[in-house]
């Protein structure tokens, strides 16, 4: 069965644009999973713009659900991850600059420093997966340093498909990235820039069991309620 995971990081900026409590990102987290999601996704980031320290201390300790934590490679950040014990970490790239993230891992250049930081979680059984992009070699670098999954950047294929632009190389591209992993044992995820259209064309692809959705996700759910956008994207990826 595809799984549906829930990112609720906007939902602590809109509580960050007044600097008081409300939305609880802790309130969002229940009651998300309440709804039907069956992980939740934060992003610990190292400007703290959207979560906090707190807020992953507090949906980490949620019992029964399952959280997984976005981190950088950045030292200090690994260490708060390797407190907190979340039930799977994803790790990501990190720009101060960027809006969001902008792209893949680079493996090639940073092999050795991400090997050492799955091991340290692969000691506290932590499921360490991998935010990259859909590419064969990064697929084969994956498989080398022992990562459990990989989540394939959709972003591309998210904005080509939003405006209208031929996207079906870069859904090949998808496609052979994801058959790869799952060939090599390596579960496969999907997420970033994901809304109903481009869900639907991923669900085709067989081996990819999770899929992260965000910031679409939150934005529909101001006019629609989270309940109903939540269900929308279920019968989506459990057809």
């Amino acid at each position: 069965m595809k799984r549906l995971g829930v990112n609720i990081d906007h939902v602590a900026t809109l509580r960050n644009a007044r600097g008081e409590l409300h939305p609880n990102p802790l309130y969002a987290a229940k009651f998300v999973k309440k709804a039907g999601a069956d992980s939740i996704t934060i992003h610990l980031r190292e400007d703290r713009r959207h979560i906090n320290d707190l807020d992953a201390k507090k949906i980490c300790s949620i019992k029964n659900l399952l959280v997984n934590l976005e981190i950088s490679t950045n030292s200090k950040i690994v260490e708060i991850a390797l407190k907190l014990k979340p039930d799977f970490i994803c790790i990501v790239p990190e720009n101060r600059k960027e809006i969001t993230t902008e792209g893949g891992l680079d493996l090639k250049k940073n092999k050795d420093k991400i090997k050492k930081i799955i091991s340290k979680f692969a000691k506290k059984r932590i499921r360490t997966s991998l935010f990259i992009n859909p590419s064969l070699n990064d697929i084969r670098i994956a498989n080398e340093i022992k990562t459990d999954c990989i989540e394939i950047h959709t972003g591309h294929l998210a904005n080509l498909v939003k405006s209208g632009r031929n996207f079906s190389k870069e859904l090949v591209r998808v496609k052979k990235s994801s058959k790869l992993a799952n060939n090599l044992g390596i579960e496969v995820h999907a997420g970033h820039g994901l809304d109903y259209k481009t869900t639907k064309l991923l669900t085709k692809i067989n081996e990819i069991q999770e899929f992260n959705i965000g910031h679409f996700l939150i934005g529909e759910s101001v006019f629609y309620g989270l309940n109903k956008i939540i269900n929308n994207f279920k019968k989506i990826i459990k057809v």
